[in-house]
């Protein structure tokens, strides 16, 4: 479709040559010392581990398109190193490239000031603390932004936070240290300019931690989604990002690379079921024969591999677009990966589940958890409605 770099060359070579080495002979150690730990919410020993040879195997902050804070790819460019870092639950953290920290990333270094940049950019670009996204409320249809109800009031030289969120990706996890939380600093002003985007400290008083949130049983240690109340939480004016009324325009900025992220890596997972159910059809008789042999078996597997390659190009169309043509013109093709991969994705590790049989949907595989963790994008970052309404407006808007 498109060439890539030979630096994005390299690091594919390279990361793909990490991944078998390091990442997937240690995940049973790291599923066995999370389900183990004192405090299945403090780092893993084996992250901990990996983090190190990531770094001096010059593998860290592998995001931030054409900045110097990363590695200096486009977004195209660094779609295909998410797509196989998506094979692995631990490997985008391995790597430092896990959401909600790139996305946190990329927004304090576009839209934060050198002091928010020193106090948390660099912290987290070391990979010394995790951070929070805290958007989502459970009182008002979050997917519409502008029902945010969580308040920013300013007092003098503080803002005074009072809402209740969940959702907060990234809470739990001990080594959570900020949140980049969205409330509304003015209700009486314009419906897009009523929202802001501010900075909280996690140990700031008034941040209380309500509960962890399960995704179909899942909790998801040690990363974690949570439900906070933020009651009479005080912090410096200095902690606004971009200023007042900005939120929608943040959010517009982040949202885009988030997108491409999150469905390459999903297309990773997707391949990796794929490649499960071929194996397990290869090995596993049944009636006297391979399942590979029986043709309802072979028509899912050749659906799965039309599916995974459409979804691929579409994305990776879109990030071609965002490098070339910008977020907004690309907007469409943004909405409708963000439909797709997911939908595929699930798709696919069904059909291996299926293959499986009973241990599809035991721990003894990747695929009961991979199928929760996406099913959860069909509703993050906005559901399937949102991303569907959007695209029909775009197209229907050429025949006017």
């Amino acid at each position: 479709m498109f060439e890539l770099s030979d630096k994005a060359k390299k690091l594919q070579a390279e990361l793909t040559e990490f991944m078998n080495a390091y990442i997937y002979p240690n995940e049973e150690k790291h599923h066995h010392q999370v389900a183990t730990a004192e405090n299945r919410w403090a780092p893993v020993p084996i992250i901990e581990e990996l983090k190190e040879k990531a770094k001096a195997a010059g593998l860290w902050n592998l995001f931030l398109p054409e900045s110097d804070l990363g590695a200096g790819l486009t977004n195209f460019e660094y779609a295909h190193l998410c797509e196989i870092m998506g094979r692995s639950e631990m490997a985008p953290e391995v790597f430092n490239c896990s959401a909600p920290d790139t996305g946190n990333m990329e927004t304090i270094a576009r839209y934060g000031n050198e002091e928010q940049q020193e106090q948390w950019l660099k912290p987290l670009l070391d990979g010394k603390i995790r951070s929070c996204f805290s958007m989502t409320e459970p009182d008002v249809a979050s997917s519409d932004a502008t029902n945010i109800a969580c308040e920013i009031r300013r007092d003098g030289d503080e803002y005074v936070i009072n809402g209740r969120k969940w959702w907060s990706s990234g809470a739990m996890t001990t080594t959570s240290k900020i949140a980049i939380v969205m409330g509304k600093t003015d209700p009486t002003a314009p419906k897009h300019q009523q929202q802001s985007m501010i900075l909280v400290p996690l140990d700031a008083p008034g941040v209380k931690m309500i509960r962890p949130l399960t995704v179909f049983g899942y909790d998801h240690a040690p990363h974690g989604h949570a439900e906070i109340h933020y009651d009479n939480v005080r912090v410096p004016v200095s902690n606004i990002l971009l200023g007042e009324g900005r939120g929608f325009e943040i959010a517009q900025g982040r949202l885009g690379p988030g997108r491409i992220h999150h469905c390459m890596r999903t297309i990773g997972v997707a391949e990796r079921a794929l490649e499960l159910m071929c194996k397990r059809a290869n090995a596993r008789e049944a009636f006297g024969r391979p399942l590979s042999e029986f043709d309802s078996i072979r028509k899912d597997i050749a659906r799965s591999r039309i599916d995974i390659e459409q979804a691929r190009l579409m994305t990776l169309k879109a990030a071609h677009m965002m490098d070339t043509v910008g977020n907004k013109v690309a907007r469409q093709e943004i909405a409708m990966i963000k439909v797709i991969a997911p939908s595929m994705a699930l798709k696919v590790i069904d059909r291996a589940i299926q293959v499986h049989g009973g241990a599809g949907v035991s721990q003894d595989t990747f695929l009961a958890s991979a199928w929760a963790k996406v099913r959860t994008l069909r509703l993050a970052d906005g559901p399937d409605e949102v991303h569907l309404d959007s695209v029909a407006k775009l197209e229907l808007r050429q025949y006017r």
